[in-house]
């Protein structure tokens, strides 16, 4: 008995590596399909990237789109890629993605606790682009409460400081914008108190933080509860170290540091590698990112590449032909009293906001501030060539300062002096003394703001198109004629903050086929290993063409790589 005992311990179908969406997804497939699976995690938590992110999901073609006010079709979502992502991607991993997305979602949603809402009007990030959709492609998490991890809650990884507030109260941007009207709308003032009192239980009930969870944390709760409920065993702090091959090349078991002993876990079916890709991973930044870069990154500072390493040692080999090796995003940095480094990610809230501007050295504007956080990354790196835009510096006045806020520094009157000591937010009564602070050419910045005040007012934007389309306007002020992106910036003190081309994720992963299994150099599936996440390389091929571009193909090729390794093919068990 005890040594069959043993014998399960050391033998699973299936071994996944990570426990982000890609990992989770896999994991709860394979086991619901009837395979045994262990989950094995680096950290100390589980949730990965998936858990720090915003949570949105891409999934053309979802049940739920129609319904939301957008019926979707294959010709229009398969135009809209090929109008984006085009030959930088892989076009059968393009098929297989829209394939099997849909039927991931609805297998997730009718077998898990994986619940996700789809959003009524959320644009494409390329809205003028054939075959764009105005919304119902991307879901929301459904909320999630926490408690129902029980004594596990402790073991899901935290969301990033920067979405919650009170120090634990997760929030969404609908909460955001709720408690910033708290004094002026009885609705919003219902909300917060609502919101603050089950925080406040929270705390006073011995949680580390609030239980209300939203976004990315509330899917990786899902798929976390999900594991929990299934029984799927997982091990924490448990890097793994190798890929064990039999003699024929296929990948048979993982090798394994645990407790302080290195052991093989053998897998009969296969192993997926899904650990997050290599953000982390200086070296690899170094050869594969454009120059210059650094740590920038928003994800885990455990995901640095192990997992791509072992695929490669198993013969597995990266994707080419990509646009671009990461997913960007500008992030500002403020160090701590005590040297550690607390990144912001300028995602979604301020850049599109009317009275904002973003100049390079020369103080001249080089990029729409409200495109995407991808395409304003590639905006710095175009315009670095010219003239230094890296770091590059958002600019805004007193107003927008009181209304929107700026990176860390928050809206409505809150304290921001500990940011201006600390060097993040640059501080002065006029142009020319807020550049020279912040290095950056006085007479270009008061040039480039005289010319832009003025158009500004008017709604127009002949340079860069700041509020000319249908997503740059989503994120801007709706109330703000007759530009939602655009007002002047001309009431004295300015302030600015400065970013640099982050990333949330890498996007050159291991080539993979359909079916999620890792490819060699000759273009054939090895045996036993498959690949979902950011792992794998990006079905979007390094483009971002919408939001939740990550989450939506790493459930999908989890599922995938779970019904592969199950029955054999995905497509032949719906």
């Amino acid at each position: 008995m005890a040594r069959q005992q043993q014998q399960e311990k050391t033998a699973y179908d299936v071994v996944v590596v990570g426990s982000g969406a890609g990992g989770l997804s896999a994991a709860l497939t394979a086991s619901l399909e009837g395979l045994d699976v262990l989950v094995v995690e680096k950290t100390d938590r589980i949730g990965g990237s998936t858990a720090i992110s915003g949570g949105a999901v891409w999934v053309p073609l979802n049940d739920q789109a129609e319904a939301a006010g957008h019926p979707d079709t294959r010709g229009k979502a398969w135009t809209y890629l090929q109008n984006t992502v085009g030959a930088a991607g892989d076009e059968e991993l393009r098929h297989a993605f829209l394939d099997a997305g849909p039927l991931a979602l609805r297998y997730l949603r009718e077998r898990t606790d994986v619940q996700l809402a789809a959003r009524t009007y959320s644009p494409d990030y390329y809205p003028d682009r054939e075959g764009a959709a105005m919304g119902g492609r991307s879901l929301d998490p459904i909320e999630f409460d926490g408690r129902l991890l029980g004594p596990h809650f402790k073991t899901l990884r935290d969301p990033l400081p920067e979405f919650c507030v009170l120090g634990g109260m997760m929030v969404n941007m609908t909460d955001v914008k709720h408690l910033l009207a708290v004094w002026r709308s009885f609705a919003s003032w219902k909300h917060g108190v609502k919101m603050v009192l089950r925080y406040f239980g929270d705390r006073l009930s011995g949680h580390h933080r609030g239980t209300r969870l939203l976004l990315g944390n509330a899917l990786a709760a899902r798929l976390f509860h999900s594991v929990l409920k299934k029984g799927i065993p997982f091990w924490l702090n448990t890097p793994a170290l190798g890929l064990e091959k039999d003699a024929t090349g296929a990948v048979t078991g993982v090798r394994l540091r645990r407790d302080g002993k290195e052991l093989t876990v053998h897998a009969r079916r296969g192993v997926v590698i899904a650990t997050g890709g290599f953000p982390w991973n200086a070296a690899m930044r170094g050869q594969h990112y454009p120059a210059p870069t650094g740590p920038y990154s928003m994800s885990p500072q455990d995901n640095a590449g192990e997992g791509i390493a072992m695929a490669q040692q198993a013969g597995g080999v990266l994707g080419t032909g990509h646009a671009g090796p990461a997913l960007w995003a500008p992030v500002s940095l403020l160090t701590r009293p005590d040297g550690s480094v607390l990144r912001y990610p300028h995602l979604v809230w301020d850049r599109a906001k009317p009275g904002l501007i973003a100049v390079d050295a020369r103080g001249e504007r080089f990029v729409n501030e409200s495109t995407s956080y991808h395409e304003f990354v590639r905006g710095m790196y175009r315009a670095n060539a010219k003239a230094a835009s890296i770091p590059a510096l958002l600019v805004c006045d007193s107003a927008f300062m009181e209304k929107w806020g700026l990176g860390l520094a928050l809206p409505g009157g809150r304290p921001r002096e500990h940011l201006v000591r600390a060097g993040y937010l640059h501080r002065a009564d006029t142009l020319e003394a807020l550049a020279q602070q912040a290095g950056v050419d006085p007479a270009g910045l008061a040039r480039t703001v005289a010319r832009f005040n003025p158009l500004a007012a008017q709604g127009q934007d002949p340079v860069f198109g700041k509020g000319s389309d249908a997503y740059n306007r989503y994120l801007g002020d709706p109330e703000h004629q007759p530009n939602a992106c655009l007002a002047p910036v001309n009431q004295a003190p300015f302030y600015a903050v400065k970013v640099y081309p982050g990333d949330i994720g890498t996007a050159l992963g291991i080539r993979a086929d359909g079916n999620a299994r890792a490819l060699d150099a000759q273009g054939e599936p090895i045996a036993g290993l498959y690949v979902a996440g950011n792992d794998m390389h990006s079905v979007m091929g390094g483009e971002y063409p919408a939001p939740g571009i990550t989450l939506g193909p790493a459930l999908t090729f989890g599922w995938v790589a779970g019904m592969h390794l199950a029955h054999g093919s995905a497509a032949e068990h719906h």
